[in-house]
């Protein structure tokens, strides 16, 4: 027996717990040196920026910055070809004010940033991207999917907002939260109309990581089919999801077609038997979506969907939409909402 009572650990433990003290002092040393660089690549834009001056020196700045690239390629090796150096300028332009860059973030990260063009956006990317720690193969998703303008399309349709509130937190509404369209190109589909709904619901659960990120901030899988007797009939839910942030369960009505009166009918059903039968106190009601691929704005407007704020009908797409393709959305969403 070991006097002071203490079992011994076994060479596994001691091991695992050495592991991860050297794991952690690496990632440590890491972001270190990954922000040093940051840093560094900061500095050499803004010297770049001030060097160059305005418009009238184009002709000086091309010439410094392939000076510059020459010199420094010769000195430190790879990492400072001129587009490089022009993407460290960019990196300075977009983020002049030093304090405005986070640690958390790394350069493949900033790269990604900087190609956002409109302030509003990239400032929704960067905070998004800090608080639900995307990868750069996340972050890379967000942007080529237009999320922000998405967001912009179900949130009353007018494309002069911003997500300012969805930044913040201050908004924890359906409108500031739920896309349209949703994109599912990451099931790697043609044609979802030749899809059984059935199939598409396997599929979305087989990348089920990918169809939350695209979901948005908030949301854990509750069922698949979940099943609810009403009467002497059974009904099933196509997917049952709760979020966190709305504090409510979201019920998902898979449709491989175009949007009915019937489809409205039907989510409207199961929203008000779950709400009656499973909601608890502290939930807020339930929403209910029907994700079909093509919405009528008619159905929309005669429908009980026409200023919900429990019951939603969104697009989707299995290819990556265009932002002309998004801004013609966008000015169909103000059209329906303005009565035109």
């Amino acid at each position: 027996m070991n006097k002071n009572n203490i079992t011994p650990q076994s060479d596994k433990e001691v091991y695992q717990s050495i592991r991860e003290t050297v794991v952690g002092a690496k990632q440590k040393i890491y972001t270190v040196v990954n922000f040093a660089m940051v840093e560094a690549y900061w500095e050499v834009g803004r010297q770049i920026h001030e060097a160059q001056g305005g418009a009238e020196r184009a002709e000086y700045g091309k010439r410094l910055i392939e000076y510059l690239s020459v010199q420094l390629t010769e000195e430190f090796g790879k990492g400072f070809n001129v587009r490089s150096l022009r993407r460290m300028r960019q990196f300075y332009q977009a983020f002049p004010i030093w304090t405005a860059v986070r640690t958390e973030l790394s350069w493949t990260h900033y790269r990604l940033l900087i190609r956002v063009k409109k302030q509003a956006a990239r400032d929704y990317y960067l905070q998004e991207c800090i608080e639900g720690n995307w990868s750069t193969r996340q972050l890379d998703r967000q942007i080529n999917t237009h999320t922000y303008e998405r967001l912009l399309s179900n949130k009353l349709g007018s494309s002069d907002k911003t997500c300012t509130d969805i930044e913040k937190g201050k908004a924890a509404t359906p409108q500031n939260i739920l896309k349209d369209p949703y994109i599912l190109e990451f099931l790697n589909i043609k044609e979802p109309t030749t899809y059984q709904e059935s199939e598409l619901e396997q599929a979305l659960t087989d990348k089920l990581t990918n169809f939350m990120l695209e979901l948005g901030k908030g949301f854990s899988l509750v069922a698949r089919q979940k099943r609810m007797t009403v009467g002497n009939h059974h009904y099933y839910i196509d997917l049952v999801f709760y979020n966190i942030i709305l504090k409510c369960y979201v019920l998902i009505d898979l449709k491989t077609g175009k949007l009915t009166p019937q489809d409205v009918g039907q989510i409207d059903f199961y929203v008000r038997a779950f709400d009656d039968r499973e909601t608890q106190e502290e939930d807020n009601p339930t929403i209910g979506i029907i994700l079909c691929t093509e919405k009528d704005e008619n159905i929309v407007r005669y429908s009980v969907l026409d200023g919900s704020e429990q019951l939603f009908a969104s697009k989707y797409q299995a290819q990556l939409p265009t932002i002309e393709e998004l801004e013609q959305e966008l000015e169909r969403e103000r059209r329906l909402l303005e009565g035109e």
